[in-house]
């Protein structure tokens, strides 16, 4: 053991570990200190006594002003996996020794893409639901990047999403259950519905797009770019499902998504799928989480439901 490692275990204290899970967590250290009960002046003095004793840069500074944080760096990376696993074995110890009428509730916290989620996640949470009816469950929808930065940071247990670059997959695991292609969407109706529109006809009228940043997106730009066009300036963006379909509900504008987004109204016939091929669109879909992460059964009995939705999804 080398004197570096030695002065840290000697110096590291559970509020160091404590500050930096909150601080990654937060991604602010006003709102860091707001959870921890602390004020900022003591969260930035602990977070710097624990660069110190790490020897190391832990956290990327935002550019406008020192509250703001961009994330961790590689090596605060690495610890935060560790003081994880830390917090979490001493709430696991803290539970084995409370008594049976005080122990916390289970809870199972998932992660899902506003495109994912409306065809993976309600069939397998009704099912959970039935087989573990005291569970606590809790459903955040976000783009894939802050999804990921969350589940990193050990705030999510689960989430439904896609791959992403490398350095956003560092200590996560993916699991894939299917691939999916964008699709344009439009009301039953619309007057391109009928026939094999071009998509010369398809920018002719309001678009419905993902934000900028997101997969969909990208692939909605690249796809366009293959055929030498780009987006008009006549689109709106938003990640809101019920946004977009409102849209279409109520004028011709056609929607770039990925096509289980729109499945449900696809099958009732309220929406309909314009005939465009959309071939090299596909993206795959599937459950990430955290390497490290202590396994649990209600997070093994979603991800085995969650398989058997992906398996019974229909064909594209």
């Amino acid at each position: 053991m080398t004197s570096g490692s030695e002065a840290f275990l000697r110096g590291v204290q559970l509020r160091h570990l404590r500050c930096l899970v909150a601080v990654a967590q937060e991604r602010h250290l006003a709102r860091a200190a707001e959870r921890l009960a602390l004020s900022q002046p003591a969260v930035s003095k602990t977070l710097a006594e624990l660069e110190t004793l790490a020897g190391a840069r832990l956290v990327q500074r935002g550019h406008a002003g020192r509250r703001g944080i961009q994330g961790l760096t590689v090596a605060g990376e690495q610890l935060l996996a560790h003081a994880l696993r830390v917090l979490e074995a001493l709430d696991a110890s803290a539970q084995a020794v409370m008594p049976a009428s005080g122990a916390r509730p289970q809870r199972l916290r998932i992660g899902a893409l506003p495109s994912v989620a409306p065809s993976l996640l309600p069939a397998a949470l009704a099912a959970l639901r039935e087989r573990m009816p005291t569970l606590r469950i809790q459903v955040q929808t976000a783009a894939n990047g802050p999804l990921l930065d969350t589940l990193r940071a050990g705030e999510l247990d689960l989430v439904a999403g896609r791959m992403s670059d490398p350095q956003l997959m560092v200590g996560l695991t993916f699991e894939l259950l299917y691939n999916e292609p964008l699709a344009l969407i439009a009301r039953a109706g619309h007057p391109l519905a009928r026939g094999r529109p071009s998509v010369q006809d398809v920018l002719q009228h309001p678009l419905v797009i993902y934000g900028e940043g997101t997969i969909p997106r990208h692939h909605t730009e690249s796809f366009l770019s293959g055929l030498g066009l780009r987006l008009p300036a006549h689109v709106t963006q938003t990640l809101d499902l019920s946004v977009a379909r409102g849209l279409l509900f109520r004028s011709d504008a056609v929607w770039f998504t990925p096509i289980g987004a729109a499945r449900d109204d696809l099958a009732s016939g309220q929406l309909v799928r314009l005939g465009v091929d959309m071939a090299g669109t596909e993206e795959p879909v599937g459950l990430l989480t955290r390497a490290d992460a202590e396994d649990s059964p209600s997070r093994q009995t979603l991800i085995a439901l969650l398989r058997e939705t992906a398996r019974q999804k229909p064909a594209r």
